[in-house]
């Protein structure tokens, strides 16, 4: 079991960016689905964005489209989120989670088998 690792969190003002990254290796360059979820306090975990880099392609959940990116960098072995215009309700722990392809990557987190242990993130009003 492959134990990956978040950094980047912390804590802004609404509006704010923050940029988080997962070091990953062998996973960004490789047939892989790689997703950031987060999970706040007594809520569930959800998807945020999730990307399938051998390809390119990607998934935003619709809380985040157009404010968060989801990229990497196969050379460092690091999957990256560019967060901007940050709201206090994006206000949770975020993971960086990692599964084999099968067919399309999915959403849900229980169809992810590595994980991180977690960076949070605190956006004030």
């Amino acid at each position: 079991q492959v134990h990956l690792r978040e950094s980047g969190g912390g804590s802004v003002q609404d509006g704010g960016s923050l940029r988080l990254s997962c070091i990953a290796p062998g996973y960004t360059s490789s047939s892989y689905c790689m997703g950031w979820f987060r999970q706040a306090p007594n809520k569930e975990r959800e998807a945020v964005a999730v990307t399938y880099p051998s390809d390119g392609s990607t998934y935003y959940s619709d809380s985040v489209e157009g404010r968060f990116t989801i990229s990497q960098d196969n050379a460092k072995s690091t999957l990256f989120l560019q967060m901007t215009g940050l709201k206090p309700e994006d206000t949770a722990m975020y993971y960086c989670a990692a599964a084999p392809r099968r067919g399309d990557c999915p959403l849900d987190p229980t169809g992810f088998n590595y994980w991180g242990q977690g960076t949070q993130v605190t956006v004030s009003s």
